[in-house]
């Protein structure tokens, strides 16, 4: 007769953080800002000044839409968005270094009223007649720069099973 024997292993969290995290502090938070600033990524930068003020759950900031924070082609000093958890609507004060950032990105990369106000970075980014990708929509450069798109590493439509 064989004997089967049952493999022990360690809990999948053993050793690490788990639960809430704790808060950034303002510290923290000045720290990334500048960091993106000078990196020229304005996209980062207005979401996450965005989420900053905010408090919104990632689901509800990336579903948001330019018409969700913007009168014409102005950022509004507040914004009110029904949460997608709780159904709820959360109201929102857009200080003015987050209506700077939003003005900055939605001009960069050319953004009108129904289009998401953070487009999935999995999509193919809008090209120009010579088939070249604006350099700015990464880096906040003006100079056009052709990118390959390496799309055997990326997968947006489904989520991972195991």
């Amino acid at each position: 007769m064989e004997s089967t024997q049952v493999r022990q292993h360690g809990a999948w969290n053993k050793g690490k953080l788990v639960g809430q995290k704790a808060p950034f502090k303002l510290k923290e938070i000045w720290a990334i800002r500048v960091r993106l600033e000078m990196q020229g990524r304005l996209r980062e930068l207005a979401l996450f000044d965005l989420g900053i003020d905010s408090k919104l759950r990632a689901c509800d900031l990336v579903s948001l839409r330019v018409r969700d924070v913007c009168h014409g082609d102005r950022v509004a000093g507040r914004a009110i968005v029904l949460q997608q958890k709780t159904q709820r609507p959360v109201q929102f004060e857009i200080t003015p270094p987050t209506r700077e950032a939003l003005e900055a990105w939605i001009r960069l990369a050319e953004l009108k009223s129904d289009i998401f106000l953070f487009p999935s970075r999995c999509t193919p980014p809008p090209t120009s007649a010579l088939g070249s990708t604006p350099a700015s929509c990464m880096t906040g450069s003006s100079k056009s720069v052709s990118i390959r798109r390496r799309t055997e590493h990326i997968r947006c439509a489904e989520p991972s099973r195991r």
